[in-house]
């Protein structure tokens, strides 16, 4: 890619901002050098990097660099058999071990082809990194652990300082009054004792220093010499044997010096990713396709500058008008007319920022499908070339460019000029403009040229691979709207402006004497295309706006009739199951008072007539399916829905599904809370449908064969029998958690005032508190016949099930 056409559009300013997305600094230092690559394939490549590691953030959060370190320059000092530093050793060993947390994450997807192939042959050395941390602190030191040699010496070494303080300290006590302050402090490497000049041969000694004022020397004391020349060869010894230890580590580095290098190189592409992921999603663009210019169209709708919307979001900058920019195969030429500060240039620049952006891996703000062939390059003449140095003039420093261009111009090559033909005579840059345009349609894949020359918009009636293309301006409020029109060549409105802006009339009149008449009538004809484009569009948006109207109220109706059609499956398939539960749990029951009146000979004709009855019973009128209640929904809450709490006033998200008890998990805020059923209701004030549980029947009272044979059990089983299967709902279940035992007792008065057979209780487990009140209760209320704990199904001894007497 030439550097002058990256310079021309721009490129460093986006790669800049490109660069504030990398992970690390060496990232970033590589993204500011970013260049889009030759070759198709590896462009493919990049985008393909840039989607799975969008999709790997998206579902693993954001991949941590933390540790990854520029290692390159270490590296080539190995190379070269020089000796690293602690830190530099460290900061291997963490970039090694940030590069192993990175392949990890990837290897967890290993649908992300793409990435996994970057990292397949990656090698994180664990040996070397473990060796480099036994021996190197967190600061960057050698560790006393790296060699028994240098741990002896810095024991000998704190053995020695002990012993020099252990002086000082006996002078600082003996000979206070000769001290300036009683403080021991260094001077170099050696210990020194603040002394008053005065009395400096009270404390015999070398003098190391001396106060700016002169009244106070600070001097090592003669007992001291000798134990700080031992530090001094400690300190010696304790910097060799570092070294030494240093210089291991970094031979065992030089040794994998390339695959170190090649590890970098893995993790500054996976940090590039990462930044073009990261960009391409605050852009809001979308992945580009490649296609064959030959057979499709570019397809570029709401295309936005990239370098302008930088500067909406982060400058306070102007919003950005997006431009459609669809042009069919058979096109191979755009002439874009228009007035002065129109947008022409910036067009220019946005259509060749984002076939670089495409080349480079990165999305391009746009409307999905964007669809763009690809460009082997992009050659660029925009702006003034004039040159005072070379003296250049404007046009010679055009031609000059355009020289350039064309010397290496290939079949695949996108052009951009500006103002093509300009800074010259009017008709002499028109023939130029022409033979030019028509030269590049005959030699590259697409030229888009901006041109004040009417003669250019004539091309496209000449030659159907030219197209004309204009940038909207407002008459009215005499300012451009960025908009950029196809098939409609512009007008320079240079008489307008003028006249809006207060230019004598007579002045105005005159020029447009001057205008030749076929170009008044050009311009007439522009105008009232114009005209009628603008009404056009305003009918397509009405009718968009009906359509889409009329797909929302569609989408809506559809939505409601499967709402409806599912609700009434699931209210028919609770009765079906309702209906067979009680009849199974009848049979059983049948099937118990059978074994019972069985156990007794004198009793067993009775019992099979009994038997006899009660089956003929249960397969007449003995069940009949629960109807449902026409006021409620058979509305049920699944995991992940919104629901209200009328109670509380506020809205949950559904966790769990409801337990066999009607117990429902949701989360509120950051609480997550335990409430009934019938304690929620849908966004749309639906109730919730209660858990129809079939409790297992209770045990029948046992029957005592009696002497005679007329002895009345089949008459006492069916009487019981016909109190039919116990079934908890929510009408009879009262949850009473939480509440004090007082409370609950008033709770319990009220519901089993209203019960019909059978209470449920739930009190939970707790300290038994509450359990042992509410049974006391039950024990001395008139209405209870009898109670006991629930089925472990049913909540076990968290709930008491209480009897009543009709």
């Amino acid at each position: 890619m030439p550097v002058k056409t990256l310079e021309l559009l721009e490129w460093s300013r986006l790669t800049q901002h490109l660069s504030t997305f990398a992970a690390t600094k060496l990232g970033s230092l590589v993204t500011q050098r970013l260049v889009p690559p030759p070759t198709l394939d590896e462009s493919q490549n990049l985008l393909k990097q840039t989607q799975e590691m969008a999709e790997l953030e998206s579902s693993q959060g954001s991949l941590s660099f933390e540790g990854v370190q520029d290692i390159s320059a270490s590296l080539d000092r190995c190379a070269r058999q020089g000796v690293l530093s602690g830190l530099e050793l460290l900061h291997i060993a963490t970039t090694l071990s940030a590069a192993r947390q990175l392949r990890r994450a990837i290897d967890r997807s290993p649908t992300l082809v793409s990435l996994n192939t970057l990292v397949a042959d990656l090698r994180t050395y664990p040996e070397l990194e473990q060796e480099i941390h036994h021996a190197i602190d967190d600061q960057g030191e050698v560790t006393d652990r790296a060699s028994e040699k240098l741990r002896i010496i810095r024991d000998r070494q704190q053995q020695n300082r002990q012993q020099v303080q252990r002086i000082l300290q006996s002078i600082l006590q003996r000979k206070a009054s000769a001290l300036q302050e009683l403080l021991i402090t260094q001077r170099g490497d050696r210990f020194v004792i603040p002394v008053k000049a005065a009395q400096k041969d009270a404390i015999p000694g070398i003098v190391h220093d001396a106060s700016a004022s002169g009244v106070t020397l600070y001097i090592e004391p003669q007992a001291t010499v000798n134990f700080n020349n031992q530090l001094r060869q400690l300190a010696r010894q304790e910097q060799e044997e570092s070294e030494r230890v240093r210089r291991i580590l970094s031979e065992k580095v030089a040794a994998v010096q390339p695959e170190l290098e090649s590890l970098l190189d893995v993790v500054t592409q996976l940090d590039l990713a990462v930044a073009r992921a990261r960009y391409s999603y605050w852009l809001g663009g979308n992945i580009p396709t490649f296609i064959d210019r030959n057979h499709q169209a570019i397809n570029l709708r709401q295309l936005r500058h990239p370098l302008l919307y930088w500067q909406e979001k982060h400058e306070q900058g102007a919003a950005v008008v997006p431009i459609d920019v669809v042009i069919p195969p058979h096109v191979k030429t755009v002439a874009v007319t228009g007035p002065n500060t129109g947008g022409k240039t910036v067009m220019l620049k946005n259509l060749g920022l984002a076939v670089l952006m495409a080349k480079a891996g990165l999305y391009i703000p746009a409307k999905d499908p964007v669809e763009i062939p690809w460009f082997d390059q992009v050659l660029a003449d925009i702006g003034d070339e004039q040159s005072l140095q070379q003296s250049l003039s404007t046009f010679s420093g055009h031609i000059r460019r355009i020289q350039s261009m064309v010397e290496i111009l290939t079949p695949g090559t996108l052009v951009l000029l500006d103002e093509v033909g300009a800074g010259t005579d009017p008709s002499e840059g028109t023939a130029l403009a022409i033979a030019l345009l028509k030269y590049l349609t005959e030699h590259t894949q697409l030229t888009i040229a901006t041109t004040h020359f009417g003669e250019l918009k004539t091309l496209k009636y000449q030659d159907s691979r030219f197209e004309n293309a204009s940038v909207e301006f407002d008459d009215v409020t005499l300012s451009p709207t960025y908009r950029l029109l196809w098939g409609i060549p512009g007008r320079s409105n240079a008489l307008v402006i003028a006249e809006r802006l207060g230019l004598r009339s007579e002045i105005i009149q005159a020029a447009q004497q001057a205008i030749h008449h076929h170009n008044a009538d050009l311009n007439a004809v522009i105008a009232d295309l114009e005209t009628q484009r603008r009404n056009q569009e305003q009918k397509n948006k009405e009718a968009e706006h009906l359509l889409r109207h009329t797909e929302f109220l569609h989408r809506e109706l559809t939505q409601k009739a499967a709402e409806l059609k599912e609700r009434e499956r699931s209210l028919r398939q609770q009765q079906e199951q309702s209906v067979q539960a009680e009849i199974q749990a009848a049979k059983a029951e049948i099937a118990k008072v059978i074994r019972t009146l069985q156990q007794g000979p004198q009793t067993a004709q009775a019992a099979q007539r009994a038997t006899q009855a009660l089956g003929s019973l249960g397969a007449g009128t003995g069940v009949t399916a629960p109807q449902p209640q026409p006021q409620v929904q058979a509305y049920r809450p699944q995991v992940g829905d919104r629901i209200r709490i009328p109670r509380l006033g506020n809205t949950a998200e559904v966790i769990s599904p409801a337990t066999e008890t009607g117990e429902l998990t949701v989360r509120l805020g950051l609480m997550k809370l335990t409430v009934q059923l019938d304690e929620v209701e849908s966004l749309t004030g639906e109730k919730a449908a209660p858990v129809a549980k079939t409790r297992p029947p209770s045990k029948p009272p046992s029957t005592t064969p009696s002497p005679s044979p007329s002895s009345p059990p089949p008459v006492e089983v069916n009487a019981g029998m016909n109190k039919g299967p116990e079934i908890r709902t929510s009408q009879n279940t009262l949850d009473i958690r939480g509440q004090r035992v007082s409370d609950a007792e008033i709770l319990l008065d009220n519901a089993i005032a209203s019960a019909q057979e059978t209470l449920w209780i739930i009190h939970g487990h707790g300290t038994g508190k509450l359990r042992q009140g509410v049974q006391d209760y039950l024990s001395r209320h008139p209405r209870v016949e009898s109670f006991d704990f629930a089925a472990q199904t049913d909540g076990g001894r968290g709930v008491t099930v209480a009897r009543c007497r009709t």
